[in-house]
């Protein structure tokens, strides 16, 4: 059975940073898209980043670039988030998601087939 399990999230101050973790279970990161997604209230699912751990190729959602940065580490079987210089506007659910295709696009959620519970960031100014 497919877990992937978010951990990091936390209430910061505006311009704090945060490490997210979705760490997985019965499924290997190798050759496969994960993505985190967010979600706030009131407003739909969007992608964050993404990679492709077979290539370390990296994908980001221009609201975070330069910000947020998605890594990996093989050994743990465990993808980040690192997340700086946080905005109130980056407050929302944190989700990961994980897939062994290749998606259209890496900011469509229905392509991915595990999903974590998620992980609440609130960042207050």
């Amino acid at each position: 059975q497919v877990q992937l399990v978010e951990s990091g999230g936390a209430s910061v101050q505006a311009g704090g940073s945060l490490r997210l973790s979705c760490a997985a279970f019965g499924y290997t990161y190798s050759w496969s898209y994960t993505g985190w997604f967010r979600q706030a209230p009131g407003k739909e699912r969007e992608g964050v980043a993404a990679i492709y751990t077979g290539t370390g190729s990296k994908y980001y959602a221009d609201s975070v670039k330069g910000r947020f940065t998605i890594s990996q580490d093989n050994a743990k079987n465990t993808v980040y988030l690192q997340m700086n210089n946080l905005k109130p506007e980056d407050t929302a659910m944190y989700y990961c998601a994980a897939d062994y295709r290749i998606p259209l696009n890496w900011r469509n959620d229905y392509e991915y087939n595990y999903w974590g519970q998620g992980t609440q960031v609130t960042v207050s100014s």
